[in-house]
């Protein structure tokens, strides 16, 4: 095989969100192939195109929607392209699934999480990428290099450029406090704000405010989380801030999932504006609606993937 083949990567990508991995390929100038396709029976069938043999081939593939299909049409592309002798297999994974399923919180409970982890590592991947995975401590479930990206470096912009004066950020939950620092330090924010909340952990996405710890009366209140799944939780928080005396509302998360009745509590609550990045395949009455806003990964993703190519850091932009 002439180097310059060896030397240029293989881009993949599955069924779960062709038009993000499209987006990146344009990014880097490099052929995407689609290998995925299905059987009259249902059963999952990759055959990719091009030589693979000692090239590093990146294989991008959310694991939603579509969850469980998600994951296997990603271990197959995996196991197809070790089969095929390809030197280093990286999994772009912008939002990888089951990862809230990451402790025994109650007895008789799998950890999914790290059960998926092993699946990639058995099926042969060489690197997992994600970005904003729900808990870091999840990238020690491999042995394998884990990269997690921030999606903070997408959100930043879009949030920035609504141009708020006298900002307060606040987290839904003591769990992102960490994280609304963080986004309060780079904005420049007059002060960080936390709503307290009580879950049951019998009940699938149920909980409710208790208090909160902060001042929001008349500032301008960006929320933010990584991820916006039912909307209970993050419309809960912005009704009770607006009690509160807040100005205004918004909302900034990197995987919206808007499950259920998500978009009715988010149309019928205080938030103004919901910020969210694409490492999800949005519905079409996501997309159009009036209240959500959508920012790419694509450039992230792209540059990530040029990174890992040569060899260059990544702690440099994103880490």
């Amino acid at each position: 095989m002439p180097t310059t083949m060896i030397d240029e990567p293989v881009l993949l990508a599955g069924r779960a969100h062709p038009e993000l991995a499209r987006d990146i390929a344009k990014l880097l100038k490099i052929e995407l192939q689609e290998p995925v396709s299905i059987f009259s029976d249902g059963e999952i069938r990759v055959r990719i195109g091009p030589n693979m043999r000692r090239r590093h081939v990146f294989i991008i593939q959310p694991t939603a929607p579509r969850g469980n299909d998600s994951i296997m049409e990603l271990l197959f592309m995996i196991d197809a392209a070790r089969r095929s002798s390809a030197s280093e297999i990286s999994a772009i994974i912008p939002y990888y699934g089951y990862s809230r399923q990451d402790r025994k919180e109650m007895p008789r409970v799998p950890i999914s999480s790290s059960l998926v982890a092993r699946l990639f590592t058995s099926a042969g991947v060489s690197r997992i990428l994600t970005i904003d995975i729900h808990s870091e401590q999840q990238q020690g479930f491999t042995h394998l290099p884990w990269d997690n990206l921030y999606g903070s470096y997408t959100l930043l912009p879009a949030i920035q450029s609504e141009k708020l004066d006298n900002v307060v950020v606040a987290s839904p939950d003591k769990g992102g406090l960490l994280r609304a620092t963080g986004y309060a330090r780079l904005l420049g924010a007059s002060g960080v704000a936390l709503v307290y909340k009580e879950r049951d952990v019998t009940l699938n996405n149920t909980s409710h405010a208790m208090g909160m710890i902060g001042d929001v009366k008349n500032k301008n209140v960006m929320l933010v989380d990584d991820m916006l799944d039912t909307g209970g939780t993050i419309v809960h928080a912005a009704n009770y801030l607006k009690e509160q005396g807040a100005k205004s509302i918004r909302v900034a998360a990197t995987h919206g999932l808007f499950s259920g009745d998500a978009l009715a509590k988010i149309s019928d609550s205080a938030i103004d504006e919901v910020i969210v990045t694409d490492t999800i395949a949005q519905r079409d009455e996501v997309v159009k609606n009036k209240k959500i806003k959508i920012v790419s990964v694509a450039p992230l993703l792209a540059e990530a993937i040029l990174r890992i190519k040569s060899g260059e850091p990544l702690s440099k932009l994103f880490l």
